[in-house]
């Protein structure tokens, strides 16, 4: 009997562990559907968020090469770029523009050459290279990833002065054009003025391509530099100014000048004629405005030379034996 009910007693608690297993495994499986679809509704989360930061974190990183230092940094999403494109690339043909050119609040990439020259001993004073931002390459570049947002590069152009360092001692050898111009002796002011500016563009070294401004080589005329007042030509009238006079150094590089290969790319006349040079062989300039400029179209360079005395300045040309030939104006 007491064996019996022993068995009758491990068949209930056996029955009894079943059951709580049973019941384990049930639970799981309830809870197993819920963890699921919590897991889902998360990973449903997940693109759309990722996919958010992304946009909204696009930039566009503008770096100068030769610092690789980060410049400007724009947001196309802010700037319109996904609502109008049209508009967006306006805005960035404008950031172009000042990068390059500059505006009120800082100077551009953009940089004028400023020509070599020998000092008085004949030793090379180095100027610095001609630097352009070309406009278009960068829009296009911003433009390429404003998409995906990175780095672009600004595409600057340097240009150095296109003469050899071994032609420089013969440079000087030969001269291929000349002119002159006289001026009155009692005219103290204006021929300190003619002097100063003479110095300034005595043994400027042009090379082959090479672009020549006046203003950029003379520099300011001011007081600072030694300019002195003088008259000079201002709408159709003569007035007294700082610097008067230097036209007529301009006006005679122009006369030396236009009998070589060269082409002008800027010259303007004075609103009345002037008694140096003949009607419309003139070259005004001033200084932040009006400028004299030409392009060494030739394939040699060439050296100028500005010589002056107590009544007159003359203006040379030379260049070495080699290059004589190529530099006669056809």
């Amino acid at each position: 009997m007491k064996k019996k009910w022993m068995t009758t007693l491990c068949i209930i608690c056996t029955i009894g562990l079943v059951g709580c297993q049973v019941k384990s495994a049930d639970e799981k499986k309830q809870e197993q559907p819920i963890q699921e679809s919590e897991q889902k509704a998360e990973d449903l989360k997940k693109p759309v968020a990722i996919e958010q930061q992304q946009t909204e974190s696009v930039v566009v990183e503008i770096v100068d090469p030769s610092t690789k230092a980060i410049i400007q940094t724009i947001a196309p999403k802010e700037m319109g770029y996904e609502r109008d494109k049209q508009s967006y690339t306006k805005q960035i043909e404008q950031l172009a523009k000042e990068l390059a050119r500059g505006n009120e609040k800082a100077a551009g990439y953009d940089k004028r050459m400023i020509l070599d020259k020998l000092d008085d001993q004949g030793k090379l004073m180095k100027g610095s290279p001609l630097i352009v931002l070309k406009e278009s390459e960068l829009v296009e570049r911003i433009l390429e990833a404003s998409a995906t947002g990175g780095k672009v590069e600004m595409p600057l152009y340097i240009t150095e002065s296109g003469y050899y360092f071994e032609d420089i001692p013969y440079l000087e050898n030969v001269v291929v054009a000349s002119y002159t111009t006289y001026f009155n002796t009692d005219d103290v002011g204006r021929n300190k003025n003619i002097e100063l500016s003479a110095k300034a563009i005595n043994n400027v070294i042009v090379g082959s391509g090479d672009y020549f401004s006046f203003n950029t080589v003379v520099g300011p005329r001011d007081e600072a530099n030694g300019y002195q007042p003088a008259p000079e030509i201002i709408n159709k009238k003569v007035v007294m100014g700082i610097g008067g006079g230097i036209c007529q150094t301009s006006s005679t590089l122009f006369n030396a000048v236009d009998q070589i290969p060269v082409k002008f790319v800027e010259r303007h006349h004075h609103s009345l004629d002037v008694g140096y040079v003949p009607k419309g062989r003139d070259a005004t300039v001033s200084y932040g405005g009006l400028d004299f400029r030409f392009h060494n179209t030739s394939d040699v360079p060439f050296l100028i030379k500005a010589n002056y005395s107590k009544n007159s300045l003359t203006v040379e040309v030379r260049t070495a034996e080699k290059f004589v030939e190529i530099l006669k104006k056809s």
